[in-house]
Order: structure tokens, then C-alpha cells, then sequence
């Protein structure tokens, strides 16, 4: 356990750090008994810190039925699990929030994008799924996406489809515009040369035609040119739109009241890959109250989030302090290199000269 390289409060800030890097990591925890929200909300909710400067990895958290105790022992990427939330961050492609149901052996992720944090600090993602089926992501106590499940989760197959019998209309006509039968060619349309000789081009003084040739202007583009003539566009008075098929109930549609409850939930834990590791993870709850959840995250990381800032701007400013006293003493040596280079390239120079006037002496 530790709160790692900043924190508010050293001991209340201590969480499990993975480590080393390049790995994939599992750990659980089996609670006390099974949860189930048929009836209440299901409220999961943990802290992140990604201290390390995550560049690829997961962040997020499952929940695991009763059913899946048998393969717990080998907690991984194959065991069964309900729900897995929270952020997962790889390159500038990736930097969302995992909302996974697990629905009638199909993992389903949510059809929103929400961004996660990607700093350095402590944040808290919290999960809200109410008996109403509708659900809000929250970090920070901040929301950022609501809605109802049923919704934006594929769970079930889409209550209406197109007709696959209904065939478009012959008189349907789904031109906007059509070409005006009124309109009428200009005479003399098609006369008009598309290239015609420079008008302002003058015979070389030098040019002779016996040698060279009659001389003639060069082309240019014939600015009265029109090209090929189309009658203008008209509104189709005739137009009906973009034809579709109708609507019809789905045959294979059947309604689920309790797609979004999870009567067995039974262990909790961490099974992810991160490249560079170092990420602690804290103060992890499954609670059916909301209210109290929003609590547990102010008394804790609300308590500590302004002590973790000053911390890490405190840390940064003396790496930088330290970073930048390094550069300094690398610039000066080698500045003191160079100019000993060159006083020895001076008196390399100097001795030559000596020598060759001596050389001169000898002679005369």
C-alpha cells in the first residue's frame, strides 16, 4: 500500500499500486455477500491515479457474479464478469470510460464517448444504475453522461425495423431538382471556340519566316467560351423525398424489464494491461445509495484533492528546478570544452607559424 509520490493526507491516501511494467495484472476481493439491485440503484465507485503518466493502459474495475467463483482462483481476461468501468487511456486514439454490461453472455459497451482524465492526479469514476434503468457516469462527482440504458446499450434487439416487404413506389421520384424542359440553347452556343490566338501576341523581331515559318499567335483560353450547354435546374414539383421503408414491429424484439439488474454480484476486483505501470487505485465501493457514495468521495478525495495539487505542483517545480540546473551545468562544460578547443587550436596555429618562420631563417 502507499499513497504514492504526492498525496493530501500520506496515510488515509494509501491504495494498491501495480507494478512493474508491461504486465497484466488481476486482483479481487469477494464481499461479504451478493449484491443485487433488483429494486434499488447499484452505485460502483473507486479512485485513479495515474501518477505515473499513463501513456497506454486500463484503469478500470469489475464486478463478478457468484457464478464465477469457480474461476476466480484464475482471475483474468476469461472470467465471466457483470460490469467493467472506468478509464482506459492507450496513444491519442484511446482516452474513454468503459460502461460494459454484461448482458446474456455478450459483453456490451456503451454507444457514448465519454472522455476520461488524463492528468496525473487523483479522480474518482463513479457508476449510478437506478431501478428505472436509467444511469449516470460521474467523475468527480461531476456527471458526464446520463440516460437510459436500454438506450445506449445495445441490450435488446431494436423494437421497430424497416419493412423488408415494402418496396419502393415506380412513381416514386426522389429527384430535388430536374433540368428546365423550357429552356432553350442560345444561338450560336456551339460557335464559340474554346481556344483562340493571343490578341496580344506580336511576331518576334527576329523571326523569319523563310527559316522559321509563318508565324502564328499562340492559343489562349477563349474567355467568351461556355462550354458544353445545360438546361438550367429547376425545383421538381413532383419531388417526394428520399424513399424509406416503413416501420414495422420487430419480431425479434422482446422487452426485459431486468436487463440492467445483477442479483448475484460477488467479487470485486482489478484485471487489466498496463505498459507503463504505477497507477493506484482506492476507497472502492458498491453501495445502492448515490447520496452516500457522493459523500464517501468528498470526505475522502475531496479532502485530499487541494494537499495532492500543492503537492504535485511543489514536486513538479523542483524537477524542474532540477532539470533545468542540469542543462545549465551540461551547457557550461560544454562551452569550457569548446573554448579549450579553441585556445588549442590557437596555439596549434601559433607554433606552425613559429616553425615555418624558422624554417624561413634556416634558409636565408
Amino acid at each position: 500500500m502507499t499513497a504514492g509520490k504526492w498525496y493530501g493526507d500520506e496515510e488515509a491516501d494509501k491504495g494498491i499500486q501495480t507494478g512493474p511494467d508491461a504486465r497484466f495484472y488481476s486482483i479481487y476481493s469477494e464481499m461479504a455477500e451478493a449484491f443485487n439491485n433488483e429494486g434499488k440503484p447499484l452505485v460502483l465507485q473507486f479512485s485513479v491515479k495515474h501518477e505515473q503518466k499513463m501513456d497506454c493502459g486500463g484503469g478500470y474495475i469489475k464486478l463478478m457474479p457468484a457464478s464465477s467463483g469457480a474461476q476466480m482462483a484464475d482471475f483474468g481476461g476469461d472470467t465471466p464478469y457483470s460490469i467493467m468501468f472506468g478509464p482506459d487511456i492507450c496513444g491519442a486514439g484511446t482516452k474513454r470510460v468503459h460502461a460494459i454490461f454484461t448482458y446474456k453472455g455478450k459483453n456490451l459497451l456503451t454507444k457514448k464517448s465519454v472522455d476520461c482524465e488524463t492528468d496525473e492526479l487523483t479522480h474518482v469514476y463513479t457508476l449510478v444504475v437506478n431501478p428505472d434503468k436509467t444511469y449516470q457516469i460521474l467523475i468527480d462527482n461531476v456527471e458526464k453522461a446520463a440516460g437510459n440504458v436500454e438506450d445506449d446499450w445495445d441490450f435488446l434487439a431494436p423494437k421497430t425495423i424497416k419493412d423488408p416487404e415494402a418496396s419502393k413506389p415506380e412513381d416514386w421520384d426522389e429527384r430535388e431538382q430536374i433540368a428546365d424542359p423550357n429552356d432553350v440553347k442560345p444561338e450560336g452556343h456551339d460557335d464559340i471556340p474554346e481556344k483562340i490566338a493571343d490578341p496580344e501576341a506580336e511576331k518576334p523581331e527576329d523571326w523569319d519566316d523563310e527559316d522559321d515559318g509563318e508565324w502564328e499567335a499562340p492559343m489562349i483560353e477563349n474567355p467568351e467560351f461556355k462550354g458544353e450547354w445545360e438546361p438550367a435546374m429547376i425545383d421538381n414539383t413532383d419531388y417526394k423525398g428520399i424513399w424509406e421503408a416503413p416501420l414495422i414491429d420487430n419480431p425479434e424484439y422482446v422487452a426485459d424489464e431486468a436487463l440492467h439488474v445483477f442479483p448475484d454480484t460477488k467479487f470485486v476486483g482489478f484485471e487489466l494491461w498496463q505498459v507503463k505501470a504505477g497507477t493506484i487505485f482506492d476507497n472502492i465501493l458498491v453501495t445502492d445509495d448515490a447520496e452516500y457514495a457522493r459523500k464517501f468521495a468528498e470526505d475522502t478525495w475531496g479532502k485530499s484533492k487541494e494537499g495532492e495539487q500543492a503537492m504535485f505542483d511543489s514536486v513538479q517545480a523542483t524537477q524542474k528546478a532540477e532539470d533545468d540546473a542540469a542543462k545549465a551545468a551540461a551547457d557550461a562544460e560544454k562551452a569550457e570544452l569548446e573554448d579549450e578547443e579553441g585556445e588549442d587550436t590557437e596555439d596549434a596555429a601559433e607554433a606552425e607559424e613559429d616553425t615555418e618562420a624558422e624554417e624561413d631563417h634556416d634558409e636565408l
